[in-house]
């Protein structure tokens, strides 16, 4: 199993963030275009336990794939889990996390993480998926900080 983790401060209130990483939809302002990223299904204003969003995303190497994943483990304000039931990873869980910080609130997010096909996953993972996941976090950063960090 493989762990990426990143923190960044925001100058706003952990109420304000909320608000944001809690609506499904606005997934899509944090992802990178080039994954050319897709929410399918219905979604509602607020996520809530339980709730399954199924995605459309392009992945290098493998195209468009088909993702679902499941939300759970909310704690409102505080922390939400995100974890695959359908995807590209054997498995995935993103843990999101929101603390109160000096100058506003820390953003914390950790994957754990195990790539598809076994030992070739490994060398993959080496190669390319460790990479992709940094820079599609990267950006997640970069937005949140013109969002908020003005």
């Amino acid at each position: 199993m493989y762990i990426l983790q990143q923190e960044q401060v925001l100058e706003t209130s952990a109420d304000e963030l909320w608000k944001f990483i809690s609506k499904p939809a606005n997934l899509n302002e944090i992802t990178p275009p080039e994954l050319d990223f897709t929410i399918i299904s219905e979604v509602p204003e607020k996520m809530y336990n339980g709730l399954l969003v199924e995605y459309d995303v392009k992945l290098p190497l493998l195209g468009h794939s088909e993702w679902i994943t499941e939300i759970k483990h909310i704690i409102p304000g505080k922390e939400f889990v995100d974890e695959q039931r359908i995807g590209p990873y054997r498995f995935w869980y993103h843990y999101h996390k929101i603390e109160e910080a000096e100058s506003g609130v820390r953003m914390i997010d950790q994957v754990n993480y195990v790539p598809p096909y076994g030992v070739l996953g490994k060398i993959v993972n080496k190669l390319l998926i460790r990479n992709k996941l940094h820079d599609i976090f990267e950006y997640r950063k970069q937005v949140l900080h013109q969002r908020y960090n003005n």
